[in-house]
């Protein structure tokens, strides 16, 4: 019996936090590549649909990837690959464009967002950010994939990616397998230490609310400590009234894979969990550290791994691209 196909991604807009460690690569590493026939891929062409510096994203997209091999990763059991370096991403995005509505990109709620933020401060986005989901389907759809690992923040791109693909097989012939969205069962909840409102996302800047995946212990530690809490003494986990407290709380549980309401009542102060939170993050990042150094003296080896994906998932994805050409009704090449 096949085994099922899963692809995800990870964008090189910035430097990977321990909020993607928990929320992704962990349960990439651990279980996707073992359970399934798995793809992931540093999307680098989504970096491009905002104003970036060249030398950066491809500085970030190597950092990606071999944080991605660090984190265990294992090229024997999974297809890691720059999503730049297989063509038949941007083949099939065209011809997605082309089954896709304007209405629907408009709907989406990363581009409202991120256009009515340009519009306040009097400029404009770029026509790629209203079509990337569409190159997000792409990505997805190229493979067979039967299951995308998501966070609720990109379930929407998931369902774009379904109505895609069952209009095109409706209109043209079946040709795409509709996947499905999986979040994970125990989701890791990480947010900003400065703004627990907030999710801890990449960031251009060093901010003092992300925990980064390469920061030195002495770094985490000063972050850690100085994370906002709440009023009151209590440690208790109450997301929606003690929101600080509760996010320490997710992150020491989602290190040491315990209970964040069970270990609320242990601690009888903020520092007393402050300390232990710093200690479970450093242990948690220390070896992902050590073989980072490891494989970035030896870049010949990941641009080895990054080839050999490439190919790898390039096989995969033609014919199922150029058959979509066919359906579509293009003529063989």
């Amino acid at each position: 019996m096949e085994r099922t196909r899963v692809f995800s991604g990870i964008k090189p807009t910035g430097h990977l936090t321990l909020g993607n460690y928990l929320g992704a690569m962990r349960r990439w590493a651990e279980v996707d590549q073992h359970r399934s026939q798995a793809l992931f891929c540093v999307v680098d062409l989504h970096a491009l649909t905002v104003d970036h510096d060249p030398a950066r994203v491809r500085r970030l997209s190597r950092q990606a990837a071999t944080l991605l091999l660090a984190a265990g990763l294992d090229p024997e059991l999974c297809t890691l690959f720059v999503q730049s370096h297989v063509d038949e991403h941007a083949r099939l995005s065209y011809l997605l464009e082309c089954v896709a509505t304007d209405g629907e990109m408009r709907r989406m709620i990363q581009y409202k967002e991120k256009a009515a933020r340009e519009q306040q401060r009097g400029g404009s986005v770029r026509l790629s950010l209203l079509t990337y989901p569409v190159l997000m389907a792409a990505d997805i759809l190229a493979y067979g994939t039967d299951e995308v690992p998501v966070g609720d923040d990109q379930t929407q791109h998931v369902e774009l990616t379904r109505d895609l693909a069952v209009r095109f097989n409706q209109r043209y012939g079946h040709t795409f397998v509709v996947p499905k969205a999986t979040p994970p069962k125990v989701a890791a909840r990480v947010m900003n230490l400065q703004d627990p409102s907030s999710k801890m996302g990449k960031s251009d800047d060093s901010g003092p609310g992300i925990v980064y995946l390469l920061d030195e212990p002495e770094v985490v530690e000063k972050k850690v400590m100085r994370a906002v809490t709440d009023s009151g003494r209590d440690v208790v986990y109450d997301p929606q009234e003690r929101p600080g407290i509760a996010n320490l709380l997710e992150i020491l549980a989602a290190c040491q894979g315990g209970n964040p309401e069970a270990l609320g009542g242990v601690y009888e102060s903020y520092g007393a969990l402050k300390k232990d939170t710093t200690e479970a993050v450093v242990e948690l990042l220390r070896p992902v550290q050590a073989r980072h150094r490891e494989l970035c003296a030896d870049p010949a080896h990941v641009e080895g791994v990054l080839r050999a994906g490439a190919e790898k998932a390039r096989e995969m994805a033609r014919p199922r691209v150029d058959a979509a050409y066919r359906a579509i009704g293009l003529l063989p090449a």
